[in-house]
This record gives structure tokens, sequence and C-alpha cells, in this order.
């Protein structure tokens, strides 16, 4: 038996993620021949190229020329003629720097100079700018994938997998679809740890299932089990789609037992936690238990992977030293391999901790790892720290933490000694009142000398929080930022988010004690990813919400914070990689000179368009207005509903402008008529 664990996209391509190793560490202990495939970083690299991005300059052009030749363009065409134009810029540098800015990423040198991280940045962001103008709707970057549509049907999802609407499809057709038939897999597992991940998975096994009709094909992973755990009959049937099966929770005996039962012909309908298809019922699933005894799994195991690939100097490498969260408690959180709120916390021996970091720095040549869990307790990360003392480890860590006041100023110092570079902290809030609905268990007053002990120790301290929890004030969001205000000389970076409501989250459970009067989902949704909420009251007002985006912008300008996975953003194996060269502070001291960013040898060009793109913009508050409309007063989506909307919406008329564009502005008119807002001017 043989399988094939793959990876896909759309994840953070800089460092390997836990997953696929994890599996691959327990089956070949089992004896199970394994491939295992990071998708992700080897689709990305290959998508990421010269040659593929002058392509897609040739299809933007293309399109433009198509458009072009429109009497007029309705609502969805002006969308789409509106990213083309914002991109032409992007599309025109790119081919031209794209390789470049993926080699500085890479270098030991230019990796840790502002500038050329600055500009290797930007080059790898227009780049995925491009990628997303070229196949509109579709929004891609290195954490979503996202259209309109996408999620909400199986015909939906049936239609983004076309190589037309799809990115990765000739590199799956010409790269991973011989590979598995070259390897002879007999199982071929997707790994689908986030909601961006999705849609790539479902379009990869269609086309796997095409290629290869005898392989056995699988889903796994939180992304999956939050998905189908909520399913049942034919819902569940149609949303497994071109999956032959699915394994709900954690994956380890699950899979293997998947495997057993197949080479021994059994049915799946007796493995516990596979859903399988049945030709009563649809689809079902028989529970079993979800949880791994940590204590008894072995090391993840990296070999196979592509360890040169991926976006950064230095291997950074996960590892799992728990599972589950030890607190449990908070209301907003749920973690997909839990029905709700998080999974049972489990940890590994100490001795076994250090003896699994140190084989894995020696076989891959690196001293750099993110522990990667849902939480440890601050008790055991010190006696691990005690413990790589003990054994002269010379490692470098970074980790999630949740503020407790065991952690002295003498524990966080035996963290560092110990090769600590970052605790990035769960703070969530810094009114008293919003953490005791959360349930945190953290005070602002613990919270604040966590952050002090961290820092004054030399760890880099980073503070997660979020805003917009129900029932939070204008006044308390402010006090949260306040927070971090006050502490910018001991904070090393911080994000803060907005609050979303999740399905196994104790606020969906029981909506009525954080003042929400109605939880809901929308009609056409198949997979009922989207969940809605009315409040009671409103919490907020409009002004109120900007002012606190005001303020939130303000306070980013003493760090030089970036987006997911880049330095400067939290949890990364890039900031990771600068604490350790630069110190804690690096990110703060960066602030006071902007790196130069830009693509490299981008140069204007000025062009004719037929529409003018100014009027255009016009289209994105309607679009906003449909997707009102279609979610709050109809309570239903999809592409008919949509459509119906925006067939009453005004065409684009031509009004001929020469433009002028360069990669990272917006378009320029240089000449032409001024569009004319008018309510007439459509007509």
């Amino acid at each position: 038996m043989r399988i094939a664990l793959v990876y896909p996209p759309t994840c953070d391509p800089t460092a390997p993620y836990l997953a696929v190793p994890m599996l691959t560490g327990f089956l070949r202990a089992n004896g199970v021949e394994v491939l295992p495939v990071d998708a992700n970083v080897e689709a990305f690299d290959a998508l990421l190229t010269q040659d593929r991005m002058a392509g897609l300059l040739d299809r933007l052009e293309g399109r433009l020329v198509e458009l072009d030749r429109r009497a007029a363009l309705p609502h969805a065409e002006q969308l789409e003629y509106l990213a083309l134009a914002r991109a032409r810029g992007d599309a025109h540098a790119v081919p031209g720097a794209v390789e470049g800015a993926k080699a500085t990423l890479r270098s030991e040198g230019a990796f840790y100079d502002p500038d050329a991280y600055a500009r290797a940045v930007a080059t790898i962001e227009a780049a995925l700018g491009v990628v997303s103008a070229t196949h509109h709707p579709l929004k891609l970057d290195f954490t979503a994938y996202r259209t309109p549509f996408g999620l909400m049907s199986m015909d939906e999802i049936a239609r983004s997998s076309l190589p037309e609407h799809d990115p990765f499809d000739a590199w799956v057709q010409q790269v991973l679809v011989p590979r598995l038939r070259d390897a002879r897999a007999d199982i071929v597992g997707l790994s689908v740890c986030f909601p961006g991940q999705l849609q790539p998975a479902y379009a990869f096994a269609r086309k796997i299932k095409e290629a290869l009709p005898g392989a056995h094909v699988t889903c796994g992973g939180p992304g999956v089990t939050q998905l189908l755990l909520r399913l049942s009959g034919e819902r569940l049937a149609r949303a497994l789609g071109p999956f032959d099966s699915a394994c709900l929770f954690e994956g380890e005996h699950t899979l293997l037992a998947l495997a057993r039962a197949l080479d021994e012909g059994r049915p799946l309908r007796d493995v516990p936690n596979v859903v399988a298809r049945d030709r009563l019922m649809g689809a079902r699933w028989m529970p079993g238990h979800g949880m791994e005894d940590l204590k008894a799994l072995p090391a993840p195991d990296f070999d196979g992977l592509p360890v040169g690939a991926y976006l950064a100097p230095t291997l950074v490498l996960p590892y799992d030293p728990t599972r589950g969260c030890y607190w449990g408690k908070c209301t907003f959180c749920h973690y997909g391999l839990a029905e709700v709120g998080t999974a049972a916390y489990r940890e590994r021996a100490v001795e076994t901790i250090v003896a699994h970091l140190g084989a894995l720095a020696a076989r891959h040549g690196t001293r750099h790892f993110y522990l990667s869990q849902d939480s440890v307790a601050p008790k055991t990360l010190v006696k691990m720290s005690q413990a790589i003392l003990d054994a002269g480890l010379d490692v470098r860590w970074a980790t999630d933490l949740k503020p407790e006041k065991y952690l002295t100023r003498e524990r966080a110092d035996v963290l560092r000694r110990a090769g600590a570079v970052a605790c990035a902290l769960g703070v969530e809030s810094a009114s008293p009142r919003v953490l005791g609905l959360i349930d945190k268990g953290a005070p602002v007053e613990v919270v604040s000398d966590v952050i002090d002990h961290l820092a004054s120790a030399g760890v880099a301290a980073e503070a997660m929080c979020f805003t917009d929890f129900p029932t939070e004030t204008h006044a308390e969001a402010v006090a949260t930022l306040d927070f971090l205000r006050e502490r910018r000389e001991a904070l090393a970076v911080y994000i803060v988010g907005e609050f979303g409501l999740t399905h196994g989250s104790l606020v969906a459970q029981a909506p009525e004690r954080f003042g929400i009067d109605e939880v809901f989902e929308l009609e056409g949704d198949e997979l009922g990813l989207g969940l809605f909420f009315v409040p009671r009251e409103p919490w907020k007002t409009d002004a109120e919400r900007a002012d606190v985006d005001e303020r939130l912008a303000d306070l980013s300008r003493g760090w030089t914070l970036r987006s997911y996975p880049w330095a400067g953003a939290v949890s990364t194996a890039h900031t990771i990689l600068q604490y350790d060269r630069f110190g804690p502070g690096v990110f703060r001291e960066r602030a006071a000179r902007r790196a130069e960013g830009g693509v490299p040898g981008a140069t204007a060009i000025e062009r004719g368009l037929r529409f003018d793109p100014r009027a255009a913009e016009q289209a994105e508050a309607r679009e906003a207005e449909i997707w009102a409309t279609l979610v709050h007063e109809e309570r239903r989506v999809g592409r008919d509903a949509y459509e119906r909307l925006a067939r009453s919406l005004p065409p684009l008329r031509p009004r001929p402008v020469r433009v002028r564009f360069v990669a990272g502005a917006a378009p320029a008119v240089t000449s032409g008529r001024r569009p004319s807002h008018a309510a007439s001017a459509a007509r």
C-alpha cells in the first residue's frame, strides 16, 4: 500500500507545515510507504516564474483588448476591467523581477537587507495581484483563495476547477499527476488545514480522479473536519464531491485504518471517523475517538519534502510539543479538530521533545523551530527550556503562549537562554469586561507583566488582539489600542484582527449570552461555511468603527508591520529569523526609516483605454450593495440571485482615455474627458 500525502495551496510558502510530516512519520513507523508532496510551495514556485508571469501579461493584454471591443460593459465586466487596469503596471514589471525576488528571499545576505527584502515582498505581492486579475474574480494570496461564489455549491467548485479559472492547473496536470502515476500511489490524501485550501483541494481531487481513476482519493485536516462534521446524508455525500472518502479529527490512526481497510477489501463504513458514501443514506461516518496519544507518536518526518524550495534563507521547522488547549474555555475559539471549542490538551514527555528537536536539527542542518500547537502550558515550556539547557542543545525557537502569572521574569530568562526568540501572546482585548465575556482567564495586569518579563529577558513579545467581540463598545476597542501604544517599547509586533463567528465556538452555541438575537446561514450556501448574526443592538456606529480604524493606522506607524507570512507579522518564519539576527526590537527600530520597496526595474507605460477606469470604480460600491442585499435582506446567495441584481445596474459606456500605468500605483488618467458622476451620466 502506497500513500501520497499532498498539502495543497494556498498557504505560507516560507516554511513547511506540520500536518503532512506528522502523518508521514506515523505511517512510515507503521510500515507504510509514503510520498509526501508540499504542493503549496511547489505550485507557487512554478507559478511565480518569468515565463508564467510573461504568459499572464499576454493574457491580461489580450483580455483588455477583448473588453475594449465591447459596445458597453455590464456590471461584472466593469469589475474585471478595473481589476485588469489596476494590475497592468504590475503585469509589465513582474516578469523581469519575480525570479530575483525569490532569490532574495532565499539568500542568506539579501534577505536581511531591509530594502532588498521590501522590494522582494512588493514583487511577490504584485505577482499574486496579476494572477488574481487574470483569473478574475479570484483573490489569491498566501492565506486565501477567494471567489464570490467559490464554495457555495459543488457546481461552483467544479466551475472554479476548470483550467481557465485555476492558476494551479498546469502544475497539477504536468507535475503532480505524473509524479503520482510514477509512484503508483494507491491512496492520495489531501491535507486541508485552512479554509484557503478548500477550493484548491477540491480542484486537485477532481483532476487526480480524472487522470488516475484507480486511486482512492481522500482528504482530512481541520478545514475538512470543520466543514463535514456538520453535514449528513445526501448533503454530506454532495460535499464529498470528487473525494472517495474523508478522515475527520486527528488523522494518524484514522488514515492508517482507512489504508488497511482498503488493502483488505473491508467496507469503509466500519472505520471510525471515516466519511464514506452509503447507498441508502448518501454518506455517513461512524464516530470514534478523535484524539491521538501524543506521547505515542513519532517525531514529524520531513524526508521527501522540498526543503530547499521554501522562500526563506534558513529552514524553519514546525514541531508539536503539545496538542489541544489546556485552557479550552475561550468563547470565540473553534479549532477544527473538535466539534465545539478545542480538543483536549496533551503533551509529549519533555525528554522526548528535546530528543526530537536535536535529531531534526542534525538531520536537516537547522537550529530554527516554530513550536506549532494550539497552546502550551507555561510550566511545560519552562521545563522544556531547562531540559534544552541541560542537554546543551543549540536551537532557536518561537511559540504561541497564553499569558500566565507563572511566567515570571526569572522563568522568562530561562526561555531566552534555551533559545526562545519570540512568544506570541493571546492578549485578545484590554477591556476587563470583554475579557470576562471571552473567558480568557488572563487579566490585563497579568498580560502586561508577561509582556514586560519577556521583553526584559530579550524575548520578542508579540500581541495577538482583535476588536468587535459581541457587545464591545468603541471605548473598549480604543482601550485595546491604547494598551498596545503604552507598551510600544516592550512589544516586538502585534496584530489586531476583527471578530468572526464560527460554527463551533461557544458564542455560536449560545448567542443570547453575547447580545446576539439571531444566528443564520444563507439559502444557497450548500456547504454552510458562512455564518452571520444579528446583534440585539448596535455596539458601535459606523463613525466609531472608522475612528478605531484610523487609530489603528496611526498606531501601526510605530512598527514596520507586514501581513502574513512576511517579516513583521506575528508568528512567521521570516519574523523569527529577523529576531534571531537583529534582536526583538528590529521592527520598532526600522519604523523610523521605511525600507525602499517597489518592483525593481519598473517603468511607466502609457496606453489608451476605451473605457475610463475612474468610472468603472463606481461598480465596486454597487458590488458591495449587491452583497449587502443578498446577505442581510434576501439571506440567499447564488449566481442566479446575484445576476438578477447585477442586470439592473447601469452599463459602462465608452469614454476613451490615455492612462499611465506603473507597478505599485493606481492607473493615472493623463488625457480624456473627466467622468461625470451625475445620475444621468449612464444614459
